[in-house]
C-alpha cells in the first residue's frame, strides 16, 4: 500500500522493487507491474494513496533484464557455461555475467568500454574481472590473465560483432562454445534505421541474423548451433536474436554441458 500519491517508477523503487527507476520503468512497459489489479502501462502516472502495488518480474532477480535473453540461448541450444572460464562482451551492468555465474562459470571477464555500470554485487564477486574502459576489439591474453577461454557471451550496443568479436573469439580455447545477442540496429547500416532506431523493415533482422551466422562459421571457423529469437525485445522495440555455436578442434568439451 502507497501513503501518499506518487509517479508509479518513483513508488516502485521507494517500496524496494528495482534498484533504479529505469529498471521500474522498463518493468512497467513490459505489463509487469499491477496497479490496484490493473496493469500499469505508463511508470509517470500518478499512483493515489492507499493504491496496492504487485510486481510479477522474472527479471527482478537480475541486475538486468537482458538476463532472461541468456537464459533462453542456454536452455535452448542446451548449452551450459559449468565449470568453465567465461569471457562477457559488452557487459555493462552484468546481466549475462549473473547468469554465467549462477549457470555455475568458474569464473568471469568481463568487458565494457564504459566505467562504473557493473552492478557493485558482480564487480566484488571474485569470481568476476572487471575490465572497464576496455575496448573489445583491442582485447589481448594479458588482459585474461592467461585463462583458458571457454565460453563467449556477447551483447554489445554501437558496433557491429563483426567488430566487436573477433579478438574473444581468437582467444576462445578450442572446443569453447559462444552465445552472442544479435542486435539488427547496429549491424543495418544508418539508411536502413527509422525513427527512434527502428528498422525501417522489419525483415531485415532475420537476414541480418543469417549473416552473422555465416560469418561465425565462414570467416571465424566456428560451429553454428543456429538461431533463436529472443524472448523479449530490445528497449528500443527492436526484434532481437541469438546465436550460439563451438569452436572446433577439441574433443574433451564436445558435451553441451561442460563435461
Amino acid at each position: 500500500m502507497t501513503d501518499t500519491a506518487q509517479r508509479l517508477d518513483q513508488l516502485l523503487v521507494s517500496l524496494n522493487h528495482f534498484e533504479t527507476r529505469s529498471r521500474a520503468r522498463d518493468a512497467v512497459l513490459r505489463g509487469a507491474v499491477t496497479v490496484n489489479g490493473r496493469i500499469a502501462r505508463k511508470p509517470g502516472e500518478t499512483v493515489p494513496a492507499g493504491s496496492a502495488i504487485a510486481v510479477d518480474d522474472p527479471a527482478g532477480a537480475y541486475v538486468s533484464r537482458a538476463a532472461l535473453k541468456l537464459i533462453a540461448a542456454l536452455d535452448h541450444f542446451n548449452i551450459s557455461p559449468e565449470g568453465a572460464d567465461a569471457l562477457d562482451i559488452g557487459a555493462s551492468t552484468g546481466g549475462f555475467t549473473q547468469v554465467l555465474l549462477e549457470r555455475g562459470a568458474a569464473h568471469v571477464t568481463a568487458v565494457d568500454v564504459g566505467h562504473d555500470q557493473m552492478a557493485g554485487r558482480l564487480a566484488a564477486d571474485p569470481r568476476v574481472t572487471n575490465l572497464e574502459g576496455l575496448n573489445a576489439r583491442r582485447l589481448g591474453r594479458e588482459d585474461i590473465g592467461n585463462r583458458p577461454i571457454g565460453f563467449v557471451v556477447s551483447d554489445v550496443s554501437f558496433i557491429s560483432l563483426k567488430l566487436a568479436l573477433p579478438p574473444a573469439l581468437a582467444l576462445a580455447e578450442p572446443g569453447a562454445f559462444c552465445v552472442f545477442l544479435v542486435k539488427p540496429q547496429f549491424e543495418a547500416g544508418k539508411e536502413n534505421i527509422g525513427k527512434k532506431g527502428l528498422l525501417k523493415d522489419p525483415a531485415l533482422g532475420p537476414k541480418i541474423a543469417e549473416d552473422l551466422e555465416d560469418w561465425l562459421s565462414r570467416d571465424q571457423g566456428w560451429q553454428s548451433f543456429g538461431i533463436t529469437p529472443s524472448p523479449i525485445e530490445g528497449g528500443d522495440g527492436n526484434h532481437e536474436y541469438l546465436l550460439a555455436g563451438q569452436k572446433p578442434g577439441a574433443t574433451e568439451r564436445l558435451d553441451r554441458h561442460g563435461r
